[in-house]
């Protein structure tokens, strides 16, 4: 793709990249219930798990689609029996509680963004200042969006879900012909909750590879084995939905992690990371091995055998126990009692 987009680049204060901590972001989605006091409840909670940034979605019904009866305007999958207008409409997050929830994670120090899913939510986040964009997995297609999102100058942040290679690669060029620099992509399967065996980790370092960016993983499973994993393959961002408690009635809930959740899993990233390090190996010999020692005294001048040569713990001698057979024969120099360890300078 040509070296277009940067390795690394900052979402507000905090470094985003391969060679930085992993940006753990949780997403609100439909989990406020159109509750401005549940969505702060959110921003407290995300923040107090350690997460780095909290996400909304900007839409509203019509933005996403129209009031239709017809059979095709119905939702699929967990959220059948529903039209999508009746879906959104519940779901969506009501476009004035933005400026209080950017304006709250702002005073804790915690970074707010969104997913805009039209050009009016791209305004109104540009009004809020948003630090980043985030191009949600169905609106990969929509390079109209990603040229709105580019356009605000910000990091663009998209997630490729149901999305085949073409058009990943599709997307990235609309968004660095639109001239941004600043670009992550989120592996990401669009199934909720999405079973193990449909994520595919080793994605990961190939849409790196294959795009030149940072690259993350947008998680809809459930618990945190997956995006613990993500971490170790090289994901250098996690996003998960979040909710403040299973049993909260709403569209996401019930494959959203808790706070308590988001804990762990903050908790298991940074160990994660520590534990990866770098390439290293002891430039020192371990001294908790074996040696060689005198099971049998003998005197000076003799000669030693089988019988009086033992490897055994502990270690921290100079002699390894490959040398054992290379010993037998040698004459001893000086008396050595039982319990030795034999060093070179014992032997003539």
């Amino acid at each position: 793709m040509g070296n277009m987009f940067k390795k690394e680049f900052k979402i507000a204060d905090t470094w985003v990249g391969h060679d930085h901590p992993c940006y753990i972001i949780a997403e609100m989605s439909a989990n406020h219930g159109q509750c401005l006091n549940k969505a702060k409840e959110l921003v407290h909670a995300a923040h107090e798990a350690g997460a780095d940034a909290i996400k909304l979605q900007t839409y509203t019904a019509d933005t996403l689609t129209m009031d239709c009866k017809l059979p095709h305007f119905e939702a699929t999958g967990p959220w059948q029996g529903q039209y999508l207008h009746d879906l959104y409409k519940t779901a969506y997050m009501p476009w004035d509680f933005h400026a209080e929830l950017f304006e709250l994670s702002a005073k804790l120090g915690l970074t707010c963004f969104s997913s805009p899913f039209d050009k009016s939510a791209v305004d109104l986040l540009a009004q809020l200042d948003a630090p980043a964009y985030k191009i949600a997995s169905p609106e990969l297609i929509d390079h109209q969006l990603i040229r709105d999102v580019a356009a605000t100058g910000k990091p663009v942040i998209m997630s490729t879900g149901g999305a085949t290679l073409v058009e990943i690669a599709e997307a990235v060029k609309v968004a660095e012909d639109a001239g941004v620099t600043e670009l992550a992509l989120m592996k990401c399967t669009s199934t909720y909750p999405a079973p193990a065996e449909t994520i595919n980790l080793r994605t990961i370092p190939h849409m790196q590879q294959a795009f030149e960016c940072p690259v993350g993983l947008s998680d809809h499973t459930l618990g945190n084995d997956v995006p613990l994993a993500s971490v170790a393959v090289g994901a250098c961002m996690i996003e998960k939905h979040f909710v403040l408690d299973k049993t909260d009635n709403t569209a996401d809930s019930f494959f959203s992690m808790t706070p308590s959740e988001l804990q762990a899993l903050v908790h298991g990233v940074r160990q994660i990371e520590k534990a990866l390090g770098k390439v290293d190996y002891p430039s020192v010999a371990s001294k908790a091995r074996r040696c060689v020692y005198i099971i049998k005294d003998i005197k000076a001048g003799e000669q030693l055998s089988p019988e009086h040569l033992r490897q055994m713990r502990p270690g921290g001698g100079e002699i390894m126990p490959k040398e054992l057979p290379s010993l037998i024969g040698r004459t001893v120099n000086k008396e050595l009692r039982c319990g030795t360890q034999l060093s070179w300078s014992d032997l003539k």
